[in-house]
């Protein structure tokens, strides 16, 4: 299965396409959809929906995971985000794939063991499944490539495969 994880941002949209089978995983592609400072919001979100589109069409992933929005103490910077989140579910949505939403203590607790673990901890983690030398920058696709891994573990969980079975008996719905 190729997995798609999205970390997302206005100034930087991390992402990570990872390939997982039977409980082992690669990575195939990482990096970043970026947007300079100064350029208008409203062309930002442009550049990240229209590249967003490109890496969908490359990537082909059968499944795309994407960062659930934690608002902290910037507000402001909050909007923003959610923003380029919208415009990037929009791409996700337009290319036929539904988009599975994990909080980043989820994507913690998956990878770690622990919904509080720390930055490094997590890094650690995802270079250890992946059996990579160093973790890929920026920070942002390395957290994209967990937010995949997450969705690899989670989705192969016997709690996600009874759910999915539970869908196919009840025709789709929940």
């Amino acid at each position: 299965m190729r997995i798609l994880g999205i970390d997302p941002g206005y100034g930087t949209t991390g992402f990570g396409l990872i390939e997982s089978e039977r409980g082992q995983s690669r990575l195939l592609q990482c990096g970043a959809i970026t947007t300079p400072p100064g350029m208008e919001f409203s062309a930002r979100l442009e550049v990240i929906y229209e590249d967003m589109r490109q890496l969908l069409a490359a990537a082909q992933p059968d499944a795309v995971a994407i960062e659930e929005l934690f608002f902290g103490q910037n507000v402001t910077t909050g909007i923003g985000v959610a923003q380029s989140r919208g415009v990037i579910l929009l791409a996700i949505r337009q290319a036929g794939l539904e988009a599975v939403p994990y909080k980043p203590s989820q994507v913690k607790q998956a990878l770690v063991g622990y919904g509080n673990a720390t930055k490094h901890q997590m890094m650690d983690m995802t270079r250890r499944l992946l059996h990579l030398e160093a973790m890929p920058k920026p920070d942002d696709a390395a957290d994209a490539i967990a937010i995949a891994l997450c969705h690899a573990r989670s989705s192969t969980s016997l709690l996600a495969q009874a759910a999915g079975a539970h869908r196919e008996i009840s025709g789709g719905k929940t």
